[in-house]
């Protein structure tokens, strides 16, 4: 199986990121962690970008507050799939974060999550790799059954307390 990359442009985006970490471990996928910054560390941040599929990984997962340029400089370094997850920060509660890595130009996707959306990022590159891999795809499917039987749970629950 492809692994998942994970890269924040800071080590105060982690309590943001676990919640990625934490559906690539539910759904057994493998991932790495890294902390480049498009700014402090471009060379490294390019580097990694550059030899990730050679290095087995299948989609990249870039979160970043403010200027948030990781997950365009991901992108202009690889054809994988990017994720970019705008992490909200103190200054403009993470509307900047989310345009910038939404507002990529024509040639450079970037799948962009809401603010903060770690778990969605986590799923949206499950779902990438899924899409080559019958046992990934079940296991999304499950997850999805689970989420309808609670919704229909709570609905029943409802319906009898105030549908008399």
């Amino acid at each position: 199986m492809k692994k998942i990359g994970i890269v924040m442009g800071s080590d105060s985006d982690l309590a943001v990121v676990e919640k990625a970490i934490v559906t690539l471990q539910k759904y057994e996928v493998p991932f790495e962690v890294h902390i480049y910054s498009a700014h402090r560390t471009p060379e490294e941040a390019k580097l990694f970008a550059s030899k990730a599929r050679e290095k087995g990984f299948g989609a990249i997962i870039a979160a970043a507050g403010k200027a948030a340029h990781l997950a365009g400089a991901m992108a202009a370094n690889t054809t994988l799939p990017v994720i970019g997850i705008p992490i909200k920060s103190s200054t403009l509660d993470g509307l900047d974060a989310l345009l910038s890595t939404v507002q990529m130009p024509g040639g450079l996707p970037v799948a962009t999550v809401a603010i903060d959306g770690a778990e969605n990022a986590a799923l949206l590159a499950i779902q990438i790799l899924a899409v080559e891999d019958a046992a990934l795809a079940q296991k999304l499917n499950a997850a999805r059954e689970e989420m309808a039987k609670k919704v229909l749970e709570k609905n029943a629950a409802a319906e009898e307390k105030y549908n008399r």
